[in-house]
């Protein structure tokens, strides 16, 4: 008999996130869409007061702060409830809405970057100095100011932002097709039951010990990406086309340049990451390779790079266990660190169930008024405790910024943000590797390590060129077909990862399913994050005086810091390469504990 994914009605309550915490019920969302609809458009009266006085100045911040505020709110509520029935029309309606909402407030407040940058600085100086309340808003002042030469008159900046709903389209028209519209169809499990086929169902058959398995998951999900390859191609190049525009627009000379400078982020930490992992491709080679022999495999193909080399998992965790092991490993952060893991954990935080038109992934989310939720899929695994941590890393870090930061800096830049979840792996992965002694288990383990490293650092960085590549052709001229796309991913997929993998034609369509091509230069930053996350926690772990402490502030900073600055304070210094170094080396010394531990199971 076919399994089949449950509704969202057949869910247990507490499997779901509560988000009447946000909002009592729609009606309640209703109120307070009036109210920021109309905060939103009085916002357009503040116009030309910014350069008058200090205390103009501020009224305008603060105001549209507030309102940036409330809208927070409805966007979390609103998406949300989407995510969690993709096919439910109302909430998508409610999801659209407060997305029309955000392009209103972006255009009312159009004028604000462009009058702040007409003020002298020298006068600003002279407001913060007589000006207390003023100069809490200086950081958040100079991070605005400091894309002088990059930032239009007031009306040209007011036509981009009335523009960008539609500029964002195709990343919402991509989302649709591949959580709600595409369909994949029914397979064979491991034991012989037809399963429908889902993102979530894929990554855990693509895991499977039986070959079958993973070739027919592989073949079926990328048969319906065939079907819609030109589909997709269109709205990939329409998400490049506009990240392109916008950049120009701008007067950056890159899409990469204007989305790094946004962050503050040298281009270099970019290159220099690009670079290391090139230089370092012959370590992936030697580990595909390796896993080819340990599988005892003729022809290693790109279905058989997730499947555990050491065979079926020795470790499974319910959802229970899995919160028992996770706050074991993260006790090592202190207590109050382990307070927030646990209300998270049992508070209704987290939505965990995977139900029928459920957005695939995970992710954490809210916003600085609301709980740091977590959307899950769970699958009784490994995988899906790393998730879980992985997760809890971004939530905790967001609970003790919000708690610690005013509103203005009570958000923080995505290029810190990857650090603060990948410690928790880097942490549970320690934890395992000093709790578990069975040499099958430790093998698992150290494989898994080995995977997560090439899925986060290589395989990312691999992300993060076609990605550069994708901008770069548009930005030449040339068109972003199916066709040209599949090519260069083809062979860039089989630079990577070297002679010993068989090219699959099927992978060469990857890049048609991954999502995060349309986050704009998004994805460097878990190899950059996951490097430096293993050199802060091995500071923690070897207890070194300070170290939790610096690492716990650094959770607390937010956005009151440019990232390269927080980093710093934390302990990495991220312009220079010698993290990355670092980051092999581990790599590389697991690489040889798995290879001799692997020699003894045999």
């Amino acid at each position: 008999m076919a399994e089949e994914l449950p509704t969202r009605a057949e869910v247990p309550t507490e499997l779901t996130w509560d988000l009447s915490s946000i909002f009592a019920d729609d009606a309640a969302w209703e109120k307070a869409y009036e109210a920021s609809t109309q905060a939103i458009a009085a916002l357009t009266s503040l116009q030309g007061q910014l350069g008058k006085s200090a205390g103009g100045l501020l009224n305008v911040l603060k105001s549209a702060l507030a309102a940036q505020r409330q809208l927070e709110k409805l966007y979390v509520y609103s998406s949300m409830r989407a995510n969690q029935d993709t096919a439910n029309s109302h909430y998508q309606g409610l999801f659209a809405r407060a997305s029309k909402l955000a392009t209103d407030f972006a255009t009312n407040t159009a004028y604000v970057q462009p009058e702040l940058l007409a003020i002298p600085e020298a006068t600003l100086n002279e407001w913060y100095a007589a000006n207390t309340e003023l100069r809490a808003y200086q950081h958040y002042i100079d991070d605005l100011t400091s894309s002088r030469g990059h930032v239009l008159t007031a009306e040209k900046e007011e036509l981009i932002s009335a523009a960008s709903d539609a500029m964002d389209a195709s990343a919402q028209t991509f989302n649709v097709l591949n959580n709600s519209d595409i369909e994949f169809g029914m397979i064979e499990d491991e034991d012989g039951n037809f399963v429908q086929l889902s993102s979530g169902i894929y990554g855990e058959l693509i895991r499977s010990a039986d070959p079958e398995v993973r070739q027919n998951a592989f073949e079926t999900l990328y048969a319906a990406y065939g079907q819609l390859e030109n589909t997709f191609a269109s709205t990939l190049a329409g998400n490049v086309k506009a990240h392109n525009f916008t950049a120009k627009a701008h007067k950056y000379a890159s899409a990469r340049e204007a989305a790094m400078a946004a962050h503050h982020i040298p281009e270099t930490v970019y290159t220099t990451l690009v670079d290391s992992v090139n230089a370092h491709l012959p370590l992936l080679h030697r580990y595909v390779a390796l896993r080819k022999k340990l599988l005892g495999l003729d022809e290693l193909h790109s279905y058989d790079l997730y499947t555990p080399i050491t065979g079926a998992a020795p470790l499974s965790y319910t959802i229970d266990e899995a919160k028992v092991e996770g706050k074991k490993a993260l006790a090592i952060l202190g207590d109050d660190y382990l307070s927030h893991v646990d209300h998270i954990f049992n508070d209704r935080v987290i939505d965990f169930v995977e139900n029928k038109n459920k957005r695939s992934g995970a992710y954490s989310g809210g916003s600085y008024d609301t709980e740091p939720f977590i959307l899950h899929n769970w699958h009784d695994s490994l995988e899906a405790l790393y998730t879980l941590v992985h997760e809890t890393g971004h939530s905790v870090h967001s609970w003790y910024t919000r708690h610690n930061q005013p509103y203005q800096y009570g958000d923080y830049s995505i290029f810190v943000a990857e650090i603060a979840s990948t410690s928790n792996e880097a942490l549970l992965t320690d934890y395992l590797l000093k709790t578990q002694t069975d040499p099958k288990v430790r093998a698992f383990v150290l494989n898994h390590y080995l995977d997560g490293f090439k899925g986060t650092v290589f395989r990312q960085t691999q992300f993060a060129e076609f990605e550069d590549w994708l901008h770069k052709q548009d930005q030449a001229g040339q068109p972003l077909t199916a066709a040209t796309n599949s090519a260069f991913y083809g062979d860039l997929n089989a630079r990577y990862y070297g002679p010993a993998l068989e090219p699959d034609e099927d992978i060469s369509l990857e890049w048609a399913r991954i999502p995060h091509f349309y986050y704009n230069y998004y994805v460097y930053q878990y190899a950059t994050g996951f490097a430096a996350a293993n050199a802060l926690t091995s500071h923690i772990i070897a207890g070194e005086p300070g170290a939790r402490d610096k690492y716990i502030n650094y959770l607390k900073t937010g956005s009151s810091k440019f990232p390269i600055d927080t980093m710093k304070a934390a302990g990495v210094d991220m312009t220079k390469g010698d993290y990355l170094e670092t980051a092999f080396n581990v790599f590389e010394t697991r690489l040889d504990e798995f290879e001799q531990l692997a020699d003894q199971l045999k």
